[in-house]
């Protein structure tokens, strides 16, 4: 299938030049989108969708654009759904309060104690309801992404050249003591990763040789997605791959969705109910 969509992909590099704010790009796709507001930040989740439901994918970061152009990719060929978080093409919220600004990374914001220390990271935090709006916030995504009813949790990241990485996760290195194992193909960019925090989809990863982390059980509580679903024993993956590595992107995501769907063959029969 992939050697049918490389052209495609050309064309589509065409249409998705408006940052972080995409329009229904080929026919029969249809939106729904959910408004958020925090305090002066409007926050809209807006929901993609195409033939039947599928998967369903969750971009959090609002300046991540190449893993929603592979995810419209794969449901233009697969059907599913991706909620976008669109709030500005920034990475971060930044809002203001009381006369204070405030500003949090969107993924840290599904923990109590994350949230705490995802304020703490960028200055103000002396705010019980700037704390409380924010869980809120966590939560509302949650719900309109509903986990429970699909079984997992599917986020795509995108990260920089040379900054964040698989090697990230190594011993001795920033990310350490958030993995429990690590598989390395060498061949591929390192920049270029799957993470769970299953060890059955670790496993079964690993058979497809590509580079995979299995989340650590022990992994410090930043209040990201990954530790709220290792929390709730809710099978998450994240497929995160360098900006612009649209092709590879689509690539992990047919490979780990494969993986979802062999390790809990039940989930997709659930998702096409």
């Amino acid at each position: 299938m992939l050697k049918h969509i490389t052209l495609l992909l050309l064309l589509c590099s065409f249409l998705f030049d408006i940052k972080a704010q995409h329009p229904p790009v080929f026919e029969g796709m249809v939106t729904d989108t959910n408004a958020i507001a925090l305090n002066d930040l409007n926050i809209n989740l807006v929901k993609y969708s195409y033939g039947k439901p599928k998967i369903s994918f969750l971009a959090i970061h609002d300046d991540e654009d190449t893993g929603v152009k592979a995810a419209f990719e794969y449901i233009q060929f697969n059907g599913g759904s991706i909620i976008d978080c669109q709030y500005g093409g920034t990475r971060n919220f930044k809002f203001s309060k009381d006369g204070f600004n405030f500003q949090t990374d969107p993924n840290s914001i599904y923990t109590q104690e994350g949230i705490i220390m995802g304020l703490v990271k960028y200055g103000n935090v002396d705010n019980d309801e700037v704390l409380m709006q924010l869980e809120r916030t966590g939560n509302l995504i949650l719900t309109y992404y509903n986990p429970k009813k699909l079984g997992y949790i599917f986020t795509l990241h995108n990260n920089a050249d040379g900054g964040f990485g698989i090697s990230s996760y190594l011993k001795g290195y920033e990310l350490e003591s958030a993995a429990d194992s690590v598989f390395i193909n060498f061949e591929m960019d390192n920049d270029d990763l799957i993470l769970v925090t299953d060890l059955k989809l670790f496993n079964r990863l690993k058979q497809e040789k590509v580079n995979v982390i299995l989340q650590s059980p022990d992994a410090p509580d930043d209040g990201s997605l990954s530790v709220y679903a290792m929390g709730k024993n809710i099978p998450y993956i994240n497929v995160e791959v360098q900006h612009g590595h649209q092709y590879e992107n689509l690539r992990l995501i047919e490979i780990a969705v494969k993986a979802l769907y062999d390790t809990y063959p039940a989930l997709k029969t659930k998702a096409l109910e």
